[in-house]
């Protein structure tokens, strides 16, 4: 086997879990890479082989086909997703705003560090079958559930004041979503201040007001 490319090793991803090995990391990066860059259609296992310096029989040691590696990289980033959102509740203060808070940051933090996978994952749901397609679409709808559960609890309690909370907590998601679309770490905002802007403009979108 030869030796998984230095370049492709140290691209990391979400998809990426502690105890996959040093091949299986270079190919998940290598894959996230070529389909964000090519498609899925337009990558082949080749290409991403030789972009892990690897031989293609060795992607088939670690994942059955290319649309597992699909199914790998998106199940796992969203995976991901839900356990550190659910951690960052855990860990927040109990007052609403501060509940709010903590899942925006987590929510747009993930998205600013992966804008391949967020691609991918906005893109590429057509190339999954639908035994996959619904793996992934639950981890979306558990990571909407934390938003609304927030959101509901901030208005029960006085402390949001929107009217429509189905659809500020839709809205909150989708626009913290999209900035994996546009944000550039060496761009004029850090990630901080993109996070602290999009915590006021979810503040704004549920009618915060302190208890």
């Amino acid at each position: 086997m030869a030796k998984a490319d230095e370049g492709a090793r140290a691209f990391t991803t979400a998809a990426i879990r502690e105890g996959d090995d040093p091949t299986a990391r270079a190919i998940l990066s290598a894959a996230v890479q070529m389909i964000a860059a090519r498609g899925y259609h337009g990558t082949s296992i080749r290409d991403i082989a030789t972009f892990a310096g690897i031989s293609p029989g060795s992607i088939y040691n670690h994942f059955g086909s290319k649309h597992e590696l699909l199914v790998t990289i998106l199940v796992r980033g969203g995976s991901a997703l839900v356990e550190a959102t659910e951690r960052a509740l855990l860990d927040a203060p109990a007052e609403p705003a501060a509940r709010l808070d903590a899942i925006v940051s987590t929510h747009v933090g993930v998205h600013a560090q992966n804008p391949m996978e967020s691609y991918i994952g906005n893109s590429e749901l057509r190339s999954l079958d639908a035994v996959a397609l619904e793996r992934v679409i639950a981890n979306r709808d558990a990571q909407q559930r934390i938003f609304d559960r927030v959101i509901d609890d901030g208005v029960r309690r006085g402390a949001f004041t929107t009217q429509n909370p189905v659809e500020a907590s839709r809205f909150v998601v989708t626009a913290c979503t999209a900035v994996a679309m546009w944000f550039r770490p060496d761009g004029p905002a850090s990630e901080a201040d993109v996070i602290a802007r999009y915590q006021a403009v979810a503040r704004d979108a549920v009618g915060h007001r302190p208890l």
